[in-house]
């Protein structure tokens, strides 16, 4: 008698065919997914860009990255939580009280902001803070200059944001659309913190190799992790390095991915805040960023050094053509 059938040849024809057509398809899919991620995020930065642009237009002045001058060492509400009303989030932001620091309003530093983190963020999580205290992180810093941040009780950054000082669109002599506003970093970033650099000892450093010499506290994990907090390693970025350079530092022979301050803002009254706090993001070839025309872009991580410094002055009389 004749069975009908397919034979185990042909079988494995098919299934050998169909594992084909599937390893072709995975990576068209992964990248429409990946567009679809790094459109979201550019997203992301327009609204933010917007909430820039209606709190300058209300106040005549962009918000401070922090008043020390007023606060002491208390840690200081970061431009991020400033924003607020200006995205469709007055009800949050009516429940903060700017006058009392940030460890009094615990429910306030636990809420996930959605517009501030990128959908490619591999750590879209809580980060406890003790027993009780509970923070979420952040996906896009404001640039606060290239290195010297603060010196007491002065603010010296040469960004857009600057510790104890307002600025207004007059201050930005460079233009808008030459400016960095924001750009992307990664979430929990490992840093190193506190190692009290003296004012006049620290020239730029020229190389992301030489990082690692200044010294300091490491934390492991908690950069970037803090949304309510305005200082440097929590909402800001620095230019010191290109988009994605890797600044290593080696312990416990494990190589990490680092940034560093000197001083964290507000804890003394006569050392500086120097400050590494590298752009980074999880698309590949670049990040995204935000000018302070509104306009935003893919900006790639092979940009020479010198332009992307020149893109976070305010008043270095560049004139900076970058194509996405």
């Amino acid at each position: 008698m004749r069975r009908d059938g397919f034979t185990m040849v042909e079988l494995l024809v098919v299934i050998a065919i169909i594992g084909i057509l599937v390893g072709l398809l995975l990576p068209a899919v992964q990248a429409a997914r990946e567009s679809a991620r790094r459109i979201s995020c550019q997203n992301n930065l327009k609204q933010l860009g917007l909430s820039l642009q209606n709190f300058e237009s209300a106040r005549n002045k962009l918000p401070s990255q922090g008043d020390y001058r007023m606060h002491g060492n208390l840690v200081y509400w970061s431009v991020q939580s400033r924003l607020l009303p200006y995205a469709e989030m007055s009800s949050l932001h009516q429940l903060i009280n700017f006058a009392l620091p940030i460890s009094q309003q615990p429910q306030i530093a636990r809420q996930r902001i959605p517009f501030l983190l990128c959908p490619s963020e591999i750590n879209d999580k809580e980060r406890p803070d003790g027993p009780t205290f509970i923070h979420y992180p952040l996906n896009y810093g404001v640039n606060i200059g290239e290195w010297l941040i603060m010196e007491p009780p002065f603010g010296r950054g040469t960004g857009a944001f600057v510790v104890n000082q307002d600025m207004n669109l007059a201050s930005l002599t460079d233009g808008t659309s030459n400016t960095l506003a924001m750009a992307e970093v990664k979430a929990f970033t490992p840093y190193l913190r506190d190692s009290g650099i003296p004012a006049g000892a620290a020239p730029v450093p020229s190389q992301p190799t030489e990082v690692a010499a200044f010294g300091g506290e490491f934390k492991s994990d908690s950069g970037h992790t803090e949304w309510v907090d305005a200082r440097s390693h929590q909402t800001g970025f620095t230019t010191t390095f290109s988009p994605n350079e890797v600044v290593p530092y080696t312990t416990g022979g494990k190589v990490f991915d680092i940034d560093f301050n000197s001083m964290r803002e507000g804890r003394s009254t006569t050392l500086p805040t120097y400050a590494v706090v590298t752009s980074r993001s999880y698309h590949a070839g670049g990040v995204n960023s935000l000018m302070l025309d509104g306009s935003v872009r893919t900006t790639s991580q092979t940009i020479h050094r010198q332009i992307w410094k020149a893109m976070g002055t305010r008043s270095g009389g560049e004139t900076v053509v970058v194509e996405d």
